[in-house]
């Protein structure tokens, strides 16, 4: 085989293997989380006319929804899927946007791979994007969140610094990276860290402070657009309170994550700490400067969720291959031309045994609870017409009943009610595990959940029926969608 068939297949793998794990059955696994209800609530919400601002949204910058609607805009989204109120219907409205993500994954194990062959080698560059493809944590990205979103642009802005460094378009990749980076800023402001990290590769790449300079320019006007929106909209306090509420929020710690991190991928998670102990011992500035100052952030920060890992799942993948094929180099000489490919073989089956169990199961009982309210609740287009039924549910619901069906009276969010009441005095509930886990935070959500009745149960999990039958099926138990709840008034 010769050298540039050898090439292609290089990258073909990861690629192909990529393109399994994180678009099949994309609507199965893993149930909608809230937050996923949340974003596109915000870009449907965008796509009605609507603005961009409802309620407390000044808790992150605006790209995400942007982005969003932007895409799903261009397919004819909505309307171009012909909803009807069953379940399969319900399914092809989260299909379209979680496709998006696994294309996004796709794209993030090339870039992954583009990274390793320039800082290192081919050898380093296949191992690499196929664990990201591959490891059952890289699950994480197939949700439809910010973290998902903003990979690609901080991977590629890290690309094209590392590009910088020997092209003769140097401005211009410079000028690409920070545009790059200055997109990620906008979609979540936690970016902010990297920010060490591909300026010193710029500097390092450019030995020159003006190609610096001319790399801040996007990092920092970009991201700006956010808090001058908020300015120009006479929202600067509202912008400045919803900021220090999201900063001081208290829920899941540093070893809360650390932990669900190594529930969920306990073998990446050891090889990618090696990989960064062999980074230090090796000086490794790239590998250091990207997970550090991450690592330093989640521990500090006093709200963290599982899926703030994605940002540093690529450097760990980085970090793990590195190790490893340094690590084969060291084999007998018979045996150390092979040794890299037995070892990427041996981790890429695993890894994709691993996660196929996982991405061929269907945990969420959420399409079958929305098609039970489409098919039962028939309000009249007058909002607050006392005969209507108030639904309240959590936005993974919400912006299907409002946007896409036009069902009036229906609230965004659960916590609308602690600000103010239902519009009619008939309510029916949408009540999972997240609604349930937030009774306490406030006497309007407790008195709604004991004042009303079940009249419909629905339960995903296909794995959850056959627990212990696979290995790592645990770690699907007891997600927001595995049991939903339907409650009426009493």
């Amino acid at each position: 085989m010769n050298i540039k068939n050898t090439a292609i297949l290089f990258i073909a793998i990861p690629l192909v293997l990529a393109a399994f794990t994180h678009l099949w059955n994309p609507v199965g696994f893993p149930d909608i989380f809230y937050d996923e209800g949340v974003y596109m609530y915000r870009a449907m919400h965008l796509m009605s006319g609507g603005g961009l601002q409802i309620d407390y949204f000044h808790d992150h910058p605006f790209f995400g929804q942007l982005f969003l609607a932007g895409i799903l805009s261009l397919t004819g989204y909505p309307n171009s899927l012909h909803p009807t109120t069953d379940a399969n219907s319900i399914q092809m409205l989260y299909l379209v946007p979680r496709v998006l993500m696994g294309i996004l994954a796709i794209f993030d194990t090339f870039l992954i791979y583009k990274i390793s062959e320039r800082r290192y080698s081919k050898n380093v560059a296949l191992l690499a994007s196929v664990m990201f493809a591959v490891m059952p944590i890289t699950w994480l990205t197939r949700r439809i969140l910010l973290d998902s979103i903003l990979l690609p642009f901080l991977l590629s802005s890290i690309l094209f610094a590392i590009y910088a460094k020997d092209s003769k378009n140097k401005k211009l990749l410079v000028i690409l990276s920070g545009i790059f980076l200055g997109i990620a800023l906008f979609t979540k402001e936690t970016m902010a860290v990297m920010i060490p990290l591909i300026a010193i590769m710029v500097y390092q790449g450019a030995k020159n402070r003006k190609m610096l300079g001319l790399w801040l320019i996007p990092v920092i006007l970009i991201p700006m657009i956010w808090p001058i929106q908020s300015l120009s909209d006479n929202q600067s306090h509202l912008f400045i309170g919803d900021i220090i509420s999201q900063v001081h929020r208290q829920n899941n710690n540093f070893v809360n994550i650390l932990e669900n991190f190594f529930f969920f991928d306990p073998v990446l998670l050891i090889l990618g700490l090696a990989g960064i102990l062999y980074a230090i011992l090796k000086k490794d500035s790239v590998i250091l400067l990207w997970f550090v100052p991450f690592l330093v952030f989640l521990a500090s920060v006093g709200y963290a969720q599982y899926f703030y890992w994605i940002p540093v799942l690529p450097v760990l993948c980085i970090a793990a291959a590195r190790f490893i094929i340094d690590l084969c180099a060291k084999a007998k000489e018979n045996f150390r031309h092979i040794a890299p490919y037995v070892v990427i073989s041996c981790i890429g089956i695993f890894g994709l045994t691993m996660s196929f169990f996982l991405i061929n199961s269907n945990v969420s009982g959420q399409y079958d609870a929305a098609a039970y309210v489409l098919q039962n609740v028939h309000n009249s287009n007058i909002e607050n017409d006392p005969n209507n039924i108030t639904i309240v549910s959590s936005p993974i619901y919400s912006w299907v009943f409002q946007y896409v069906y036009h069902i009036s009276d229906v609230l965004p969010d659960y916590r609308a009610l602690l600000y103010y009441p239902a519009p009619t005095s008939h309510v029916l509930l949408i009540s999972d595990l997240h609604f349930t886990s937030n009774l306490n935070s406030g006497k309007q959500l407790s008195d709604l959940y004991y004042n009303t009745t079940v009249v419909k149960k629905f339960r995903g999990g296909v794995l959850d029926e056959n627990l212990g039958q696979y290995p790592f099926t645990s770690m699907i138990v007891n997600y927001e969608g595995s049991e939903v709840e339907i409650r009426t008034s009493k």
